[in-house]
């Protein structure tokens, strides 16, 4: 009886160590060779805030990442600019000290001038156009490569961020009608280029006071995406929105080459193939919400026109020269090469 207990007993104990091991394999995270697989948590850092698209195309990447790589790879996502603005954070991915954020293409023109093309007006005719002159010419991949190479940006995925138009207190239905309009632009040289090359009075102010300039006149209209003149309810205060379509607005995620360089080849796939899922769904919530916002003002009683681009876009490119002359290399040539993109 003893002999029989005390094998019983043995059992007990060989089942209770394989049952262990067998929940331990599942606890870690472990590599062909036996040894617990890395985690890592990266930091994702926007100015948007959390009911905005590009915060909630960040939470699919979030989700995506970590259901694929089984926990090993986790976002934080810092919105509302608890990082500091766009500039910040790029300098904080060229750092190394953030792994993620957003920037507009034409923003990289304060660290390599020839970006800035990017960013003029009437530069693109829409996204795709924007899309093809970034991946498919020359300019676009050489631009991409200095990024990297020379300032710790991976280009990794482009979205869709909105197109500008303009609203005012009275009808644009040709170029003519921008005539001494009085346009509140930002302090920004493309846009306040937009107005005055229009024929329009360029009037820059801060964006907190705009609503009630508008409101009383001191202003005869402003630009913006149309999801920030849903937000900022201007249309309360501007009975027409004339769709100008004059910069196409890109997001481009952007990741530490350091970041991107210390992951495992698996996991980098992992990300990449979250990225495009993310750029993939930002892109479709600023197009499904620009195609409504087009119908709501409307409803408000706003009158939305279209005029005819061709005589906008031949005035403003009157202003490209003068972005010509801080880019080393044939600018010429790199605005050819973005023209041939169409």
């Amino acid at each position: 009886m003893k002999k029989k207990l005390m094998f019983l007993g043995a059992l007990v104990a060989l089942l209770i160590g394989l049952v262990a091991c067998s929940n331990d394999d599942t606890a870690s995270s472990t590599d062909d060779g036996g040894e617990e697989a890395e985690s890592y948590k990266l930091k994702f850092g926007m100015v948007a805030g959390t009911a905005q698209n590009e915060y909630k195309a960040a939470e699919v990447l979030a989700d995506y990442i970590e259901t694929e790589s089984d926990g090993q790879l986790t976002l934080d996502i810092y919105a509302d600019s608890q990082l500091g603005d766009d500039r910040a954070m790029l300098e904080q991915v060229r750092e190394n000290t953030l792994d993620i954020t957003l920037a507009e293409s034409g923003r990289f023109g304060i660290w390599v001038p020839r970006a800035s093309l990017l960013g003029l007006p009437y530069i693109v005719d829409d996204f795709d156009h924007l899309k093809r002159a970034i991946y498919e010419t020359d300019f676009g991949k050489d631009l991409h490569e200095e990024l990297y190479n020379e300032h710790n940006w991976k280009i990794a995925a482009t979205a869709y961020n909105g197109t500008r138009q303009t609203t005012s207190n009275r009808a644009i239905e040709e170029l003519s009608d921008m005539e001494g309009l009085k346009l509140r632009v930002p302090e920004a040289d493309t846009l306040l280029d937009y107005a005055e090359f229009t024929g329009a009075s360029p009037t820059p102010m801060a964006f907190t006071e705009v609503y009630l300039a508008l409101q009383t006149g001191s202003v005869d209209g402003q630009e913006n995406p149309l999801s920030t003149i849903d937000a900022q309810k201007f249309y309360e205060v501007q009975d027409y929105l004339a769709l100008t379509n004059h910069v196409v607005n890109d997001a481009n995620y952007v990741v530490s080459k350091d970041t991107w360089e210390s992951l495992p080849e698996d996991l980098q796939t992992i990300l990449q193939d979250g990225l495009d899922k993310a750029a993939e769904e930002h892109t479709k919530l600023f197009n499904e919400e620009e195609a409504s916002l087009i119908s709501k003002f409307e409803e408000e009683g706003v009158t939305v026109t279209e005029p005819d681009l061709a005589p906008f876009r031949e005035a403003v490119s009157e202003a490209y020269p003068k972005y010509l002359k801080d880019i080393e290399g044939d600018g010429e040539a790199f605005l050819q090469q973005i023209a041939d993109a169409k």
